[in-house]
């Protein structure tokens, strides 16, 4: 076959970010807080969940319901996020394009092995930053009482999704604090101060098991309104869920 050149380039790129991305009243999301290179970096999922966890801190900053130093807890939790998608979107760059002989030794010969073994698929970057970033060590985290439950399902992780009878666990996760119960009983609602904390009961189906329950009998889960893990328990007990609440939204 024969052809003709008609352009050439050399296409670069950046993983960087602000070293902050609350400046006073100015906050900064998306692309203008983080870049990332495009292999595998999903940047568009990484601006959805800044958003998923500004708006509804702002919202209740601007109603008075949480102090305004909530909004700090934005910029530790979307830095440590921006930071873990860097890192991988990097991996999958040296993946893709590695930098040394051996690299690419080792780049080739994963490849060969995910065609036909299970083990080494995981090792094949691309993807990755479909998972949302934990919050390990948030100030919003309530420590776990739940040591036998799922670690997937630990505080500051993302509630899974699970099939229910005729719908799915996340569809009753509508952008407010709810109060997740398997197995266990509680109130169908409980008030918080300028908040009212609306029970969603389900249960315990294999695959919640699986996801929420691990080696547990029962649990209580305090979910956040962007979806996120901020407590959970082996019973219910509204001194702790109230305590729990005033420490998502910054008043304790």
């Amino acid at each position: 076959m024969t052809f003709e050149l008609e352009w050439v380039s050399i296409y670069s790129f950046q993983c960087r970010r602000m070293e902050k991305f609350r400046h006073n009243r100015v906050i900064f999301a998306g692309d203008s807080a983080h870049q990332v290179s495009p292999f595998g970096a999903l940047g568009a999922n990484s601006g959805v969940q800044d958003t998923d966890n500004l708006a509804w801190k702002l919202k209740l900053v601007i109603e008075g319901t949480a102090p305004e130093s909530l909004l700090d807890s934005y910029d530790n939790e979307r830095i440590l996020g921006a930071d873990e998608n860097i890192l991988n979107s990097s991996r999958s760059t040296d993946f893709i394009t590695p930098k040394s002989d051996m690299s690419r030794i080792l780049r080739d010969a994963v490849l060969d092995l995910s065609e036909h073994y299970e083990f080494a698929r995981p090792l094949v970057n691309s993807g990755r930053l479909s998972v949302p970033c934990v919050y390990d060590g948030s100030a919003l985290n309530t420590p776990d009482a739940l040591p036998d439950g799922s670690s997937r399902s630990r505080p500051g992780a993302t509630c899974a999704d699970a099939p229910l009878d005729d719908d799915h666990l996340l569809s009753g996760l509508d952008g407010r604090f709810t109060m997740l119960t398997i197995g266990a009983d509680a109130p169908e609602s409980l008030p918080v101060g300028e908040l009212t904390v609306d029970r969603l009961a389900v249960q315990a189906t294999p695959e919640i098991r699986k996801r929420y329950l691990g080696d547990a009998g029962a649990a209580v889960y305090l979910i956040r309104p962007d979806q996120h893990v901020a407590a959970r328990w082996s019973a219910y007990d509204e001194t702790a869920v109230q305590t729990a609440v005033a420490r998502a939204i910054g008043r304790e």
